[in-house]
């Protein structure tokens, strides 16, 4: 082999071996350029997984949050303090009685009812017979209305304080009433009024009196009116309306006592009764007059609630 075949075998030789090197770097560095892309895509990829997971999570958290608040508990409403009355035609005592209808205490009559743990009702005639003097004649009647607390309607106590202002304001608005006047009575139930009018009749001049009682969610309507008949005197409108208001006191006394297992003012009262219908709004459906329609001139008879 000739020395100028010897030395282009040799440049051949040394051209491979510096095109494989070549190559070999190329390939290097096309490596080193991959491993960045890779670790870049990975932690992106490791990112976006870590905030979808993050946000999944949020939302979870967000949703149970929300279920949370709609599964609120429902709303609720004080109990009412009295469940049960006292039996209508014994809430005063005999003594009472005797005052205010000397010639009927033992005339009470009951009003008609469905539910007398709800509402109740009893009402008293007396006619005291002077021969050719005349006669003196009285009429007592006791509502009582019971409101339970309802979730719709509210509670007891706001109940009877709506129905405790209509009925005064029932009173206030009897029709032919005249000289009407109202004015609160201390000392009876959480509150209480009394209005009083004139009233002409056929029969004679009768003197009004009616108070109306709340105490916690029962309300009373206590009517009393006199007359003197056939030339007696008229009744002294004061003295009716002191023993009204007593009277009043001791039917306060007695729906407390209904409720507490006491004995009461000499009056005579049921157990409390878990029947009484929850939300009841009916008050006493009273139908006990006195024997003239005339006589008994007062809104006595209580309203739906």
């Amino acid at each position: 082999m000739s020395e100028g075949t010897m030395q282009r075998a040799a440049q051949r030789d040394d051209r491979a071996q510096r095109d494989q090197r070549a190559k070999r770097l190329r390939r290097a560095l096309v490596c080193a350029a991959a491993v960045p892309a890779v670790l870049i895509t990975a932690a992106c990829s490791s990112d976006s997984d870590s905030k979808g997971t993050d946000g999944s999570s949020a939302q979870q958290s967000a949703g149970s949050g929300s279920g949370q608040s709609s599964a609120s508990a429902s709303p609720t409403v004080q109990a009412a303090a009295f469940r049960t009355l006292p039996e209508a035609c014994g809430v005063l005592s005999k003594d009472t009685l005797g005052d205010l209808v000397p010639k009927g205490a033992k005339s009470g009559k009951e009003g008609s009812s469905d539910d007398t743990a709800t509402r109740a009702s009893c009402s008293w005639n007396s006619l005291d017979n002077n021969g050719v003097k005349g006669s003196q004649f009285r009429w007592l009647n006791v509502s009582l209305l019971r409101f339970d607390s309802d979730a719709g309607r509210g509670s007891g106590d706001k109940q009877a304080q709506a129905y405790y202002t209509q009925q005064v304001s029932d009173a206030k608005g009897v029709a032919g009433a005249k000289n009407t006047t109202s004015e609160p009575v201390a000392g009876t139930g959480d509150e209480a009024t009394i209005v009083r009018y004139d009233l002409k009749k056929k029969e004679g001049a009768f003197k009004q009196q009616t108070v109306v009682t709340r105490v916690e969610n029962v309300v009373i309507t206590l009517d009393y009116n006199g007359a003197g008949l056939a030339g007696e005197k008229t009744p002294d409108a004061g003295d009716l309306a002191k023993a009204a208001e007593k009277a009043a006191k001791e039917a306060v006394a007695s729906v407390t006592a209904a409720n507490s297992g006491d004995s009461g003012s000499g009056s005579s009262t049921k157990s409390p009764s878990s029947s009484a219908k929850p939300g009841s709004t009916a008050s006493s459906d009273s139908s006990s007059k006195s024997p003239s329609a005339s006589a008994s001139p007062s809104k006595s008879a209580a309203k739906k609630g």
